[in-house]
């Protein structure tokens, strides 16, 4: 078996997409996935699993949910082998990774895309984009950040989403847990 992590998108915010952990632990946990855990009330889910295939995964999650809330989330699931080389492979220096962001891309972008985006700059930001991630720093925070989730979406046209710093490094302390 395999330990995976789930980011849902969008959920939670603003009164949009409810969706209870517990409520989402248990319709998962109906699905060929054990040990499920949810970590804050944003859409991170770690589980268990014997299935290799991450679409499958992604579409069986993505289906429950729309089965029982009514409405449809972008699921993205990665093996925690995956997360942490994300996680390990961030370009910048101790002192600013501690307050980066990591935009887990659903797919590679196409080159071309990411040597164009590359070439933009915005003052008091800094992004660095590879095949599965844009590791992404704002010394302002990312609340007044141009380059947010939407921008590399739009920018490099793949589905994504973002979690900071030290949502990774739990998210990677649960999942080893998992183990």
């Amino acid at each position: 078996m395999k330990t995976y992590i789930a980011l849902l998108r969008g959920i939670n915010v603003s009164g949009q997409k409810k969706v209870p952990m517990a409520e989402l632990r248990e319709i998962l946990s109906k699905l060929n996935i054990q040990n499920v855990q949810t970590y804050i009330q944003s859409g991170n889910v770690l589980f268990k699993s014997s299935i290799e295939n991450i679409e499958h995964l992604e579409l069986d999650i993505h289906n429950a949910i729309k089965n029982k809330f009514g409405f449809e989330v972008p699921v993205l699931v990665r093996t925690r082998n995956v997360f942490q080389s994300i996680f390990d492979a961030c370009p910048f220096p101790e002192d600013k990774k501690q307050s980066s962001y990591f935009t887990i891309l659903h797919s590679p972008p196409n080159k071309d895309l990411i040597a164009s985006v590359s070439k933009e700059t915005y003052e008091n930001e800094a992004f660095f984009i590879t095949n599965n991630c844009v590791y992404f720093h704002c010394s302002t925070g990312y609340g007044k950040a141009k380059c947010n989730n939407n921008f590399f979406e739009r920018k490099l046209k793949v589905s994504a989403t973002t979690r900071n710093y030290k949502t990774m490094v739990k998210l990677l302390s649960l999942s080893a847990d998992l183990q």
